[in-house]
């Protein structure tokens, strides 16, 4: 399935039923991702306090008063859940951006219950450098 918006994307998770139906749409989301030219695949750009390798770089077009977020993983359930973060903050202005709250959002989706604690954590620390990012620029 593709989505044209993160609220369509929503509703079409909560319409699952089960862990198994929600990480197969994570697997077919991450391989929507597109791929991080190996140029890009630096030390700068890693996340730290993931576990598997997430590389992220943010930035900011005034003149739209957009973020734009782009990312990648080595694992592709990482991926996925990569690309549903890229869907909830690409395009946000930085101060939608910063009032946004994933974790409920992941929690909306049932999905934090089902990641183990360091994808947890992992997640944590993307979205707390994406939203550092946002608070600078509001």
């Amino acid at each position: 399935m593709s989505y044209s918006n993160y609220p369509e994307l929503k509703q079409a998770f909560q319409a699952l039923h089960g862990w198994q139906q929600r990480y197969r749409e994570l697997m077919l989301l991450g391989k929507s991702l597109p791929v991080l030219a190996n140029e890009l695949k630096v030390d700068e750009a890693k996340v730290s306090g993931c576990e598997s390798n997430v590389w992220l770089y943010i930035d900011f077009t005034p003149q739209e008063d957009k973020l734009v977020v782009v990312a990648d993983s080595d694992t592709r359930i990482v991926k996925g859940l990569l690309a549903l973060i890229l869907m909830m903050y690409n395009g946000k202005t930085p101060q939608q951006a910063a009032a946004l709250d994933a974790e409920q959002e992941f929690e909306d989706l049932g999905l934090m219950r089902h990641l183990s604690p360091s994808r947890g954590n992992g997640i944590r620390a993307i979205v707390s450098a994406i939203n550092q990012f946002a608070k600078s620029h509001c």
